[in-house]
């Protein structure tokens, strides 16, 4: 299968869309180990992936990349899980927000967060450290990387919320959206019909679920 080609029209279906939804969408897949979050809450990422790997505590590659990577993109960087280091700071925050990038999502450390929250910079990352990077070793970049065990591949599309960060792979990009605009129109007739009295325990069946497994017991 060829890979989608993210236009603007297919980036904006899924402006709405929770990192959640997109992962149950995909059948529960593409979920970035749940340590890699957003430094505040209410920080939102979406776009395509800049792929870069640093050595734990040197951030020379993601300099590069910094300086490679176009408006839009999404900074993906693997750094080992190295949480002892601050790869990504508000200077680096400032320089970002300055070329439109979209954010950044790193398996390791990144310091200066109140400063980064205050420049409007999304940051998703495993910890925050006070201690510093070195820049001596310039690793691979826009390649395929792992990052919180997910295959991450440039142009895959990313997508991080409040609850964690889902990978995209690029040519599921598009039947991916359709996917998500389903299952939210579902979840909202589910909720509506929660709300008028109907129980989860109705909803989903769940007496038959009992039955299946051999269990007698019904509600």
């Amino acid at each position: 299968m060829t890979a989608s080609i993210l236009t603007a029209e297919l980036l904006a279906r899924f402006e709405t869309v929770t990192a959640a939804t997109a992962h149950e969408a995909m059948g529960r897949k593409g979920a970035l180990d749940s340590a890699i979050k957003p430094i505040r809450s209410g920080m939102r990422v979406l776009g395509p992936a800049f792929t870069c790997v640093c050595p734990p505590g040197d951030n020379l590659t993601l300099h590069a990349a910094l300086k490679l990577s176009k408006p839009g993109d999404v900074l993906v960087c693997a750094a080992a899980g190295f949480t002892e280091q601050g790869l990504f700071g508000d200077v680096m925050a400032s320089a970002a927000k300055g070329k439109g990038l979209a954010g950044l999502v790193v398996d390791g450390g990144v310091r200066d967060a109140n400063d980064i929250d205050r420049i409007g910079f999304p940051v998703f990352s495993r910890s925050i450290s006070i201690k510093g990077a070195v820049k001596e070793t310039l690793g691979p970049l826009n390649q395929s990387i792992v990052v919180g065990g997910e295959l991450v591949s440039p142009g895959d599309l990313i997508i991080g919320d409040d609850d964690g960060v889902v990978v995209i792979p690029a040519a599921l990009i598009a039947e991916t959206a359709e996917a998500c605009a389903e299952r939210e129109k579902k979840e909202i007739r589910f909720r509506e019909a929660l709300l008028q009295g109907n129980t989860t325990w109705e909803m989903l069946n769940l007496n038959a679920l009992m039955e299946k497994k051999g269990s007698s017991f019904r509600l």
